[in-house]
Protein backbone atom coordinates (compact mmCIF):
# COMPACT_ATOMS: atom_id res chain seq x y z
CA UNK A 1 0.00 0.00 0.00
CA UNK A 2 0.94 3.38 -0.39
CA UNK A 3 1.10 6.34 1.89
CA UNK A 4 -1.78 7.61 3.81
CA UNK A 5 -2.27 10.41 1.65
CA UNK A 6 -3.24 7.97 -1.17
CA UNK A 7 -6.51 6.77 0.69
CA UNK A 8 -9.62 7.62 -0.09
CA UNK A 9 -10.79 6.14 3.48
CA UNK A 10 -9.55 4.59 6.88
CA UNK A 11 -11.75 3.03 9.13
CA UNK A 12 -10.09 2.31 12.57
CA UNK A 13 -12.10 0.76 15.06
CA UNK A 14 -15.57 0.96 13.70
CA UNK A 15 -18.34 -1.32 15.77
CA UNK A 16 -21.68 -1.53 15.46
CA UNK A 17 -24.13 -2.23 18.76
CA UNK A 18 -27.43 -3.41 19.32
CA UNK A 19 -29.50 -2.87 22.66
CA UNK A 20 -31.70 -5.55 23.92
CA UNK A 21 -33.20 -7.35 26.65
CA UNK A 22 -30.37 -10.34 26.33
CA UNK A 23 -27.67 -6.72 26.80
CA UNK A 24 -25.27 -5.72 24.05
CA UNK A 25 -24.93 -7.10 21.35
CA UNK A 26 -22.11 -6.45 18.90
CA UNK A 27 -22.85 -6.79 15.25
CA UNK A 28 -19.80 -5.44 13.76
CA UNK A 29 -17.43 -5.25 15.91
CA UNK A 30 -13.58 -2.98 16.12
CA UNK A 31 -13.46 -3.06 12.10
CA UNK A 32 -10.64 -1.58 10.67
CA UNK A 33 -9.39 -1.11 6.98
CA UNK A 34 -8.02 1.17 4.38
CA UNK A 35 -9.17 1.71 0.79
CA UNK A 36 -6.51 3.52 -1.48
CA UNK A 37 -7.31 6.19 -4.69
CA UNK A 38 -8.38 3.94 -7.45
CA UNK A 39 -8.78 0.85 -5.29
CA UNK A 40 -11.66 -2.09 -5.32
CA UNK A 41 -11.46 -3.61 -2.04
CA UNK A 42 -13.93 -6.87 -1.94
CA UNK A 43 -15.89 -7.27 1.49
CA UNK A 44 -16.51 -10.69 1.69
CA UNK A 45 -18.22 -12.89 4.30
CA UNK A 46 -21.15 -14.97 4.59
CA UNK A 47 -25.19 -13.77 4.95
CA UNK A 48 -25.30 -12.42 8.53
CA UNK A 49 -21.28 -11.76 9.03
CA UNK A 50 -21.67 -7.41 9.13
CA UNK A 51 -20.76 -6.23 5.59
CA UNK A 52 -24.02 -4.28 4.74
CA UNK A 53 -24.18 -3.30 8.67
CA UNK A 54 -20.73 -2.20 9.06
CA UNK A 55 -21.09 -0.28 5.13
CA UNK A 56 -24.40 1.37 6.44
CA UNK A 57 -22.90 2.60 9.56
CA UNK A 58 -20.42 4.58 7.45
CA UNK A 59 -23.10 6.42 5.50
CA UNK A 60 -25.15 6.48 8.81
CA UNK A 61 -27.77 4.89 7.14
CA UNK A 62 -28.57 2.79 10.25
CA UNK A 63 -31.42 2.99 12.26
CA UNK A 64 -31.53 4.57 16.15
CA UNK A 65 -31.58 1.31 17.86
CA UNK A 66 -28.03 0.62 16.74
CA UNK A 67 -24.98 2.72 18.58
CA UNK A 68 -22.61 2.97 15.98
CA UNK A 69 -18.86 4.42 17.25
CA UNK A 70 -15.01 4.30 15.35
CA UNK A 71 -11.85 5.22 17.07
CA UNK A 72 -11.67 7.17 13.55
CA UNK A 73 -12.99 7.64 10.12
CA UNK A 74 -11.21 8.88 7.36
CA UNK A 75 -12.33 10.55 4.18
CA UNK A 76 -9.85 11.44 2.09
CA UNK A 77 -7.93 12.11 5.47
CA UNK A 78 -10.62 13.93 7.12
CA UNK A 79 -12.32 13.12 10.22
CA UNK A 80 -15.19 12.48 9.81
CA UNK A 81 -16.16 9.85 12.59
CA UNK A 82 -17.04 13.07 15.34
CA UNK A 83 -19.03 14.99 12.79
CA UNK A 84 -23.19 15.34 14.33
CA UNK A 85 -25.34 13.87 11.38
CA UNK A 86 -26.34 17.20 10.13
CA UNK A 87 -22.70 17.93 9.60
CA UNK A 88 -22.44 14.29 7.29
CA UNK A 89 -25.43 14.84 5.82
CA UNK A 90 -23.44 16.94 2.57
CA UNK A 91 -20.74 14.44 2.18
CA UNK A 92 -23.43 11.64 1.95
CA UNK A 93 -23.30 11.29 -2.09
CA UNK A 94 -20.98 13.86 -2.95
CA UNK A 95 -17.99 12.16 -1.18
CA UNK A 96 -19.18 8.76 -0.32
CA UNK A 97 -21.97 7.19 -2.22
CA UNK A 98 -23.64 3.78 -2.19
CA UNK A 99 -25.40 1.26 -4.61
CA UNK A 100 -27.93 -0.91 -3.17
CA UNK A 101 -28.41 -4.63 -3.81
CA UNK A 102 -32.17 -3.83 -4.48
CA UNK A 103 -32.84 -0.68 -6.90
CA UNK A 104 -36.60 -1.39 -7.15
CA UNK A 105 -36.19 -0.90 -3.48
CA UNK A 106 -34.99 2.69 -3.80
CA UNK A 107 -35.67 3.70 -7.08
CA UNK A 108 -38.59 6.09 -6.91
CA UNK A 109 -41.55 3.71 -9.52
CA UNK A 110 -43.61 6.83 -10.26
CA UNK A 111 -40.47 9.73 -10.78
CA UNK A 112 -38.86 9.39 -14.54
CA UNK A 113 -35.41 8.17 -14.15
CA UNK A 114 -34.05 11.38 -15.82
CA UNK A 115 -35.50 13.23 -13.64
CA UNK A 116 -34.25 11.71 -10.28
CA UNK A 117 -30.89 11.81 -11.31
CA UNK A 118 -30.83 15.00 -12.57
CA UNK A 119 -32.83 16.00 -8.62
CA UNK A 120 -29.54 14.34 -7.15
CA UNK A 121 -27.46 16.74 -9.68
CA UNK A 122 -29.42 20.17 -9.17
CA UNK A 123 -29.11 18.99 -4.78
CA UNK A 124 -25.53 18.34 -4.69
CA UNK A 125 -23.94 19.87 -7.59
CA UNK A 126 -25.65 22.74 -7.35
CA UNK A 127 -26.53 22.69 -11.68
CA UNK A 128 -29.42 24.42 -13.24
CA UNK A 129 -32.23 22.15 -14.42
CA UNK A 130 -31.11 22.64 -18.07
CA UNK A 131 -27.65 21.13 -17.08
CA UNK A 132 -28.66 19.05 -14.80
CA UNK A 133 -31.26 17.29 -17.16
CA UNK A 134 -28.09 16.98 -19.67
CA UNK A 135 -25.82 15.66 -17.10
CA UNK A 136 -28.18 12.95 -16.56
CA UNK A 137 -28.52 11.86 -20.10
CA UNK A 138 -24.60 11.61 -20.08
CA UNK A 139 -24.85 9.58 -16.76
CA UNK A 140 -27.18 7.14 -18.74
CA UNK A 141 -24.79 7.18 -21.66
CA UNK A 142 -21.31 6.54 -19.21
CA UNK A 143 -23.37 3.72 -17.33
CA UNK A 144 -24.37 1.88 -20.64
CA UNK A 145 -27.59 2.36 -20.71
CA UNK A 146 -28.88 2.43 -25.40
CA UNK A 147 -30.29 5.95 -26.28
CA UNK A 148 -30.06 7.69 -22.80
CA UNK A 149 -32.19 10.66 -24.24
CA UNK A 150 -34.82 8.47 -24.92
CA UNK A 151 -34.34 6.24 -21.65
CA UNK A 152 -33.85 9.65 -19.68
CA UNK A 153 -37.87 9.78 -19.48
CA UNK A 154 -38.76 6.47 -18.86
CA UNK A 155 -40.00 5.29 -15.34
CA UNK A 156 -38.53 2.43 -13.53
CA UNK A 157 -40.92 0.00 -14.15
CA UNK A 158 -40.12 0.07 -17.85
CA UNK A 159 -36.18 -0.87 -17.58
CA UNK A 160 -35.16 -4.65 -17.11
CA UNK A 161 -33.49 -5.77 -13.81
CA UNK A 162 -30.02 -5.15 -15.17
CA UNK A 163 -30.84 -1.49 -16.40
CA UNK A 164 -32.12 -0.70 -13.30
CA UNK A 165 -28.94 -1.66 -11.56
CA UNK A 166 -27.12 0.73 -14.19
CA UNK A 167 -29.81 3.51 -13.77
CA UNK A 168 -29.20 2.95 -9.56
CA UNK A 169 -25.50 3.55 -10.58
CA UNK A 170 -25.91 6.32 -12.25
CA UNK A 171 -28.04 7.71 -9.34
CA UNK A 172 -25.08 7.41 -7.17
CA UNK A 173 -22.46 8.85 -9.37
CA UNK A 174 -24.97 11.99 -9.77
CA UNK A 175 -23.34 13.25 -7.13
CA UNK A 176 -19.46 12.59 -8.10
CA UNK A 177 -18.48 10.73 -5.35
CA UNK A 178 -14.59 9.98 -4.83
CA UNK A 179 -15.85 6.58 -2.78
CA UNK A 180 -18.76 3.94 -3.86
CA UNK A 181 -19.98 1.14 -1.79
CA UNK A 182 -21.34 -1.49 -3.79
CA UNK A 183 -23.87 -3.70 -2.03
CA UNK A 184 -23.87 -6.73 -3.85
CA UNK A 185 -25.53 -5.43 -6.66
CA UNK A 186 -25.13 -8.08 -8.92
CA UNK A 187 -26.51 -10.88 -6.42
CA UNK A 188 -30.19 -11.10 -8.43
CA UNK A 189 -29.03 -10.92 -12.14
CA UNK A 190 -28.01 -13.29 -14.60
CA UNK A 191 -24.49 -14.29 -15.51
CA UNK A 192 -24.24 -12.10 -18.37
CA UNK A 193 -25.78 -9.09 -16.83
CA UNK A 194 -23.62 -9.91 -13.95
CA UNK A 195 -20.71 -9.57 -16.11
CA UNK A 196 -21.26 -6.42 -17.64
CA UNK A 197 -21.91 -4.42 -14.55
CA UNK A 198 -18.56 -6.08 -13.04
CA UNK A 199 -16.65 -4.16 -16.33
CA UNK A 200 -19.05 -1.07 -15.94
CA UNK A 201 -17.42 -0.86 -12.54
CA UNK A 202 -14.41 -1.87 -13.42
CA UNK A 203 -14.47 1.10 -16.35
CA UNK A 204 -15.86 3.43 -13.97
CA UNK A 205 -13.06 3.25 -11.88
CA UNK A 206 -10.45 3.63 -14.43
CA UNK A 207 -12.20 6.77 -15.83
CA UNK A 208 -13.19 8.46 -12.78
CA UNK A 209 -10.44 7.13 -10.45
CA UNK A 210 -13.56 5.80 -8.14
CA UNK A 211 -12.40 3.99 -5.23
CA UNK A 212 -15.08 1.24 -4.40
CA UNK A 213 -15.95 -0.63 -1.70
CA UNK A 214 -17.75 -4.48 -3.19
CA UNK A 215 -20.05 -6.44 -1.10
CA UNK A 216 -20.28 -9.86 -1.77
CA UNK A 217 -20.60 -13.43 -0.81
CA UNK A 218 -19.62 -14.56 -4.01
CA UNK A 219 -15.68 -15.22 -4.81
CA UNK A 220 -16.12 -15.57 -8.04
CA UNK A 221 -16.90 -12.36 -8.70
CA UNK A 222 -14.46 -10.88 -6.02
CA UNK A 223 -11.56 -12.62 -8.28
CA UNK A 224 -12.71 -11.07 -11.45
CA UNK A 225 -13.18 -7.45 -10.12
CA UNK A 226 -11.68 -6.66 -6.48
CA UNK A 227 -7.70 -5.69 -5.98
CA UNK A 228 -7.77 -6.95 -2.17
CA UNK A 229 -9.90 -8.86 -0.10
CA UNK A 230 -11.33 -7.85 3.78
CA UNK A 231 -12.92 -11.45 5.00
CA UNK A 232 -16.07 -10.69 7.65
CA UNK A 233 -17.21 -13.44 10.00
CA UNK A 234 -19.80 -12.38 12.56
CA UNK A 235 -18.87 -9.03 12.52
CA UNK A 236 -15.09 -9.84 12.89
CA UNK A 237 -12.55 -8.98 10.63
CA UNK A 238 -10.82 -12.07 9.86
CA UNK A 239 -7.90 -11.66 7.15
CA UNK A 240 -7.33 -9.01 4.67
CA UNK A 241 -4.60 -8.81 1.79
CA UNK A 242 -4.30 -8.60 -1.69
CA UNK A 243 -6.61 -10.98 -3.43
CA UNK A 244 -4.34 -13.20 -5.37
CA UNK A 245 -2.51 -14.23 -1.80
CA UNK A 246 -6.11 -14.34 0.15
CA UNK A 247 -7.57 -17.01 -3.03
CA UNK A 248 -4.50 -19.34 -3.39
CA UNK A 249 -2.64 -18.74 0.31
CA UNK A 250 -5.59 -17.80 3.01
CA UNK A 251 -4.20 -17.96 6.33
CA UNK A 252 -7.23 -18.08 8.35
CA UNK A 253 -9.54 -21.31 7.94
CA UNK A 254 -12.72 -19.39 7.85
CA UNK A 255 -11.59 -17.96 4.30
CA UNK A 256 -10.04 -21.45 3.10
CA UNK A 257 -13.35 -22.91 4.21
CA UNK A 258 -14.83 -20.18 1.85
CA UNK A 259 -12.34 -20.53 -0.83
CA UNK A 260 -12.69 -24.28 -1.09
CA UNK A 261 -16.64 -24.01 -1.28
CA UNK A 262 -16.68 -22.28 -4.17
CA UNK A 263 -17.50 -24.50 -7.44
CA UNK A 264 -14.57 -25.38 -9.36
CA UNK A 265 -13.52 -24.03 -12.81
CA UNK A 266 -13.03 -27.54 -14.68
CA UNK A 267 -15.99 -30.12 -15.60
CA UNK A 268 -16.58 -32.50 -13.09
CA UNK A 269 -19.22 -34.07 -10.59
CA UNK A 270 -16.71 -33.52 -7.85
CA UNK A 271 -18.57 -32.56 -4.49
CA UNK A 272 -18.48 -29.31 -3.54
CA UNK A 273 -16.90 -28.71 -0.33
CA UNK A 274 -19.25 -26.93 2.95
CA UNK A 275 -18.29 -25.05 6.27
CA UNK A 276 -19.98 -27.03 9.17
CA UNK A 277 -22.26 -25.44 10.90
CA UNK A 278 -24.10 -22.26 10.91
CA UNK A 279 -22.78 -18.47 11.74
CA UNK A 280 -23.70 -17.49 15.04
CA UNK A 281 -27.09 -15.19 15.32
CA UNK A 282 -26.46 -11.82 16.93
CA UNK A 283 -27.26 -12.56 19.87
CA UNK A 284 -25.35 -15.62 20.33
CA UNK A 285 -21.63 -14.83 19.98
CA UNK A 286 -19.26 -17.44 21.22
CA UNK A 287 -16.43 -15.92 23.86
CA UNK A 288 -13.18 -16.15 21.92
CA UNK A 289 -12.61 -16.48 18.44
CA UNK A 290 -16.04 -16.24 17.14
CA UNK A 291 -15.53 -18.85 14.51
CA UNK A 292 -13.47 -21.44 16.75
CA UNK A 293 -17.00 -23.57 16.98
CA UNK A 294 -16.80 -24.28 13.33
CA UNK A 295 -12.99 -24.45 13.01
CA UNK A 296 -11.15 -27.60 12.16
CA UNK A 297 -8.32 -26.18 14.00
CA UNK A 298 -9.71 -25.22 17.17
CA UNK A 299 -7.66 -25.15 20.30
CA UNK A 300 -8.70 -24.30 23.77
CA UNK A 301 -7.16 -21.08 23.65
CA UNK A 302 -9.67 -20.29 20.92
CA UNK A 303 -12.17 -20.70 22.66
CA UNK A 304 -11.22 -18.36 25.54
CA UNK A 305 -8.81 -14.92 23.51
CA UNK A 306 -10.13 -13.48 20.97
CA UNK A 307 -7.03 -13.54 18.13
CA UNK A 308 -5.24 -10.31 17.51
CA UNK A 309 -5.18 -9.30 13.86
CA UNK A 310 -1.57 -9.31 13.08
CA UNK A 311 0.78 -8.98 10.20
CA UNK A 312 1.54 -12.46 8.44
CA UNK A 313 3.47 -11.20 5.93
CA UNK A 314 4.10 -7.41 3.72
CA UNK A 315 0.57 -6.81 3.07
CA UNK A 316 -1.30 -9.66 4.95
CA UNK A 317 -3.12 -9.16 8.25
CA UNK A 318 -5.15 -12.73 9.83
CA UNK A 319 -6.86 -13.05 13.23
CA UNK A 320 -6.25 -16.39 14.03
CA UNK A 321 -4.50 -18.36 16.71
CA UNK A 322 -3.00 -21.14 14.35
CA UNK A 323 -3.13 -19.87 11.25
CA UNK A 324 -2.75 -21.59 7.82
CA UNK A 325 0.61 -22.14 5.83
CA UNK A 326 0.63 -21.62 2.37
CA UNK A 327 -1.80 -24.23 1.22
CA UNK A 328 -5.67 -24.56 0.92
CA UNK A 329 -6.81 -26.18 4.56
CA UNK A 330 -3.24 -27.19 4.74
CA UNK A 331 -2.94 -29.28 7.82
CA UNK A 332 0.22 -27.50 9.35
CA UNK A 333 0.84 -24.27 9.99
Amino acid sequence: MSGAGSHALEVEGLTVTASGPLGERRIVDDLSFQLARGEILGLVGESGSGKTVACRALMRLLPPALAVSADAIRLKGREVANLSDAQFAPLRGREIGMVFQNPASHLDPVMRIGEQIAETVRLTRGLGRRDARLESVELLRQVGIPDPEQRAGAFPHEFSGGMRQRAMIAVALASDPDILIADEPTTALDVTVQAQILRLLLDLRDRRGLAIVFITHDLGVVSQLCDRIAVLYAGRLCEIGPKRDILMRPRHPYTAGLVACQPAQSTGARRLRTIEGQPPGAGEMPSGCRFHPRCPRAGEDCGTRQPPLVAMGAERRAACHHPLGHGILEGTA
